[in-house]
């Protein structure tokens, strides 16, 4: 199960920030990240027609029952209790271990307490790996790699922390999460076309050498479920080429917002440790780097505890 944080810190009202908690909203890039969406839905369309066309001679249910069933059920996934234990299987996320858990609680205990989130129902996990990165998903989740929790200095591990937590306040995961929802169908029969044409082509191969007729019969079946394949692979692909691309704006829109929060500094520490080439999803991070420097410079000397 994931490791849920939360403001251990019995500070009672902070009166002396003065400060309003921050509140999720929709930004651009928010909006931005539905375009994957939009082009999915087409193919999505097309996957539950193959997914209900079995089911309807077996049960007395409509396309649209089925269609509709589908959709509505992919809102457990922004429950928060589901998130930590659906999503983070999904994604191979765990709790953090007994030397990970201090670090990762103590560093977002001051993002939230210095942002007034402690009401926010965050939980972070970590997964296995030897490269230094992070993610946000789900409308609560924070996932770190274990690689980050053992390298990055407690500064750093903030920076980072408060960039996947502005990925959640800018709504910038939900677009995602219902992405990846609709896209799961299209992927299953992507695999199974595949798996089915592998099949049909071995099977015709071994059985239907003499047989001009079987042969005939067995290109015709491989044919279909290439084509299957190949229309679902194509939606799948080309969803993931956009989702991609619109990643970057994304992360550019949480890096304004750590800045203006007052994490700059500590977020672009924790880029110069990387290597800077960047990912289908994240810009070079010396392009985020000189971002965050060209508007932290006026501000040089503020702490988000104090807002001077």
């Amino acid at each position: 199960m994931i490791h849920e944080v939360s403001d251990r810190t019995n500070r009672g009202p902070d009166r002396r920030r003065g400060r309003r908690g921050q509140r999720r909203d929709v930004d651009g890039a928010a909006l931005i990240a539905f375009v994957p969406v939009l082009v999915v839905i087409p193919v999505w369309l097309l996957a539950m027609v193959v997914l209900w066309w079995p089911l309807s001679l077996i049960l007395d249910v409509s396309y649209l029952q089925v269609a509709l069933a589908y959709l509505l059920s992919g809102f457990i996934l922004f429950v928060p209790v589901v998130q930590r234990r659906l999503l983070t299987r999904m994604i191979g996320a765990r709790k953090p271990t007994a030397s990970e858990a201090p670090r990762l609680q103590k560093a977002f205990n001051e993002v939230t307490q210095a942002w007034h989130l402690r009401h926010h129902n965050f939980a972070v996990g970590v997964v296995d790996d030897d490269d230094l990165n992070a993610f946000a998903c789900g409308g609560h989740l924070v996932v770190v790699t274990s690689y980050a929790v053992r390298t990055l200095e407690h500064d750093e591990l903030c920076g980072v922390l408060a960039h996947e937590i502005c990925h959640h306040l800018g709504s910038h995961t939900v677009a995602l999460t219902v992405n990846q929802w609709l896209i799961m169908p299209v992927v299953l029969l992507a695999r199974v076309g595949s798996y089915m044409r592998n099949v049909a082509i071995a099977a015709t191969d071994n059985f239907a050498r003499g047989n001009d007729y079987a042969r005939a019969a067995g290109r015709v079946v491989s044919t279909f479920f290439s084509a299957m394949a190949w229309v679902f692979g194509s939606g799948f692909a080309t969803a993931r080429y956009l989702t991609n691309s619109m990643g970057r704006s994304a992360e550019f829109s949480a890096d304004r917002r750590v800045v203006a929060m007052g994490y700059g500094r500590q977020l672009a520490a924790a880029l110069r440790r990387t290597s800077g080439a960047g990912s289908s999803t994240h810009p070079p991070a010396r392009t985020r780097i000189a971002r965050i420097e060209a508007v932290l410079r006026p501000r040089r000397g503020r702490h988000p505890s104090t807002g001077l």
